[in-house]
């Protein structure tokens, strides 16, 4: 009998090796070929799950983005009400929520050398500019959320404009993803998260 493949496990590992491929090679270099030899399949059997490199491109990052709001929306749920931590805790909880953003392990690097890549095409790609500007408003979104609940529960700094700090947080995150993937001799993980943690304890520093 024919094997029966699961077609969205036989997606997933498709997505996968493309991750693979632009990680190690850059967006520019990869292509249907490329990806299919990375997931030792024919190419005959990528097109029957991806119509060509524009579908492929767009269901991957969907994927990501999905994968990553999901992670986002469980640490959220699992926070919780922000008033019943202590104020160091508080930090700490941000912090980490804030950091699935960075490229601080091997997953999250993946995720963001793939979507800086993403990001930079989607400049000179016009089909691609729709998912990289719902990414950016995520991220401006999720801030805002965050430092409103700082807010709501006395930790911000009295008088923050919140919007005004959404922007510069959500700037900080950009730049430190792009400094930790293109320089990470430069800046590790450590040093990565010491940043964002220093920044946030600022925005609640009363004196």
């Amino acid at each position: 009998m024919p094997k029966v493949v699961d077609p969205d496990a036989r997606r997933r590992e498709v997505v996968a090796a493309l991750y693979r491929v632009v990680v190690r090679d850059g967006l520019q270099r990869t292509s249907l070929r490329a990806v299919a030899d990375e997931a030792a399949l024919n190419i005959g059997s990528v097109r029957h799950y991806f119509a060509g490199q524009q579908e492929l491109m767009d269901f991957a990052m969907q994927s990501m983005l999905g994968a990553l709001s999901e992670r986002l929306l469980q640490h959220v749920e699992r926070i919780g009400d922000l008033n019943r931590y202590p104020r160091a805790e508080r930090l700490r909880l941000v912090t980490d929520l804030l950091a699935e953003l960075l490229p601080l392990d091997e997953r999250r690097r993946a995720e963001v050398t793939v979507f800086l890549d993403f990001n930079a095409a989607a400049r000179t790609h016009p089909a691609f500019q729709d998912l990289a500007h719902e990414a950016a408003a995520g991220t401006r979104k999720l801030t805002h959320r965050v430092l409103a609940r700082l807010d709501e529960s006395g930790t911000l700094r009295p008088g923050c404009d919140v919007d005004l700090e959404t922007e510069r947080l959500a700037s900080l995150l950009d730049g430190l993803s792009l400094s930790a993937v293109h320089h990470p001799g430069i800046l590790g993980a450590q040093r990565c998260r010491q940043v964002l943690a220093a920044h946030l304890e600022d925005l609640c520093r009363t004196g």
